[in-house]
């Protein structure tokens, strides 16, 4: 029996991953901002499920709470980094709340939560962290540029630590889902629209995802199947890519940057100092 922390657990992943996890006997620390949303999980369910309140934009209020998940707990095996949302629209609509807001939830709190675990799971001998990040870390829409910034930008983060640490017994894995029959889109944040943008590429998935007509087929059952399947291999997998439309995409937004790369080439090797 393992013992998982996961963040924001009242909706989407965060809460099949916590039900998948307490119907199979293993034990959970949920946190989520509001904690009566698990409620029913809790009656059902009783002392395998720790529930914690925890906005992941107060740092102080992250130490704490995992702090004493630790202590409450003889050892926590897995830590999923999940509370998340996406701010929607174009990069020159957003306000300068909306991008603070953004950038502290998704980046800095995601930053902040694995700061607060490692010293924990140094201490244990190891630990395993699945990140959420998305597709669209490692690819780009118009209209979530700054959901991007947080998601490419916590990729980065998670790149470095995970080297850091490894000699530790602590491994990473970057989780990256494409769209999925969650409720995202009903928490997405919209900034207010300018009429500029209604012609543009940011317009054209605006009315895409008013309309229903932006794909989303992606099973959210089957892809926390595959995040919790994940967690037993051994090394962990570095990226866990979750769809067909996420695969076909970064594949060919991998293979068009790497095109672009060779053909700098001999741009790159001319700029070296001179022998």
């Amino acid at each position: 029996m393992k013992t998982w922390f996961i963040t924001g657990t009242s909706a989407g992943f965060g809460r099949l991953l916590t039900e998948k996890l307490l119907a199979r006997g293993e034990r959970v620390a949920a946190t989520l901002r509001k904690p009566d949303a698990l409620d029913d999980l809790k009656t059902q369910y009783g002392e395998q499920l720790w529930i914690a309140a925890l906005d992941v934009t107060d740092t102080a209020a992250v130490r704490r709470v995992i702090n004493q998940a630790f202590a409450d707990f003889d050892r926590i095996d897995v830590v999923v980094n999940n509370a998340a949302y996406a701010l929607f629209g174009a990069g020159e609509e957003a306000d300068d709340d909306q991008i603070r807001q953004q950038i502290e939830t998704n980046l800095t709190g995601s930053i902040q939560v694995i700061r607060a675990v490692l010293p924990h799971l140094r201490a244990q001998g190891g630990g395993r962290i699945l990140q959420l990040s998305s597709e669209g870390g490692q690819i780009a829409y118009p209209n979530f540029s700054y959901y991007h910034a947080t998601k490419w930008g916590i990729e980065g983060f998670v790149e470095a630590v995970a080297q850091e640490v490894k000699p530790f017994g602590i491994e990473f894995t970057l989780v990256e889902p494409g769209p999925a029959r969650t409720n995202f889109g009903g928490g997405l944040v919209h900034a207010t629209p300018m009429a500029e943008y209604e012609a543009t590429p940011a317009g054209d998935v605006r009315r895409g995802i008013s309309d229903g007509s932006f794909a989303v087929t992606g099973d959210p059952v089957k892809m926390v199947d595959a995040m919790l399947a994940s967690a037993d291999q051994s090394p962990a997998p570095r990226r866990l890519t979750l769809g067909r439309g996420a695969y076909t995409q970064i594949r060919a937004a991998l293979l068009e940057r790497l095109t672009e790369l060779d053909a700098q080439q001999a741009v790159a090797f001319s700029t070296e100092l001179d022998d």
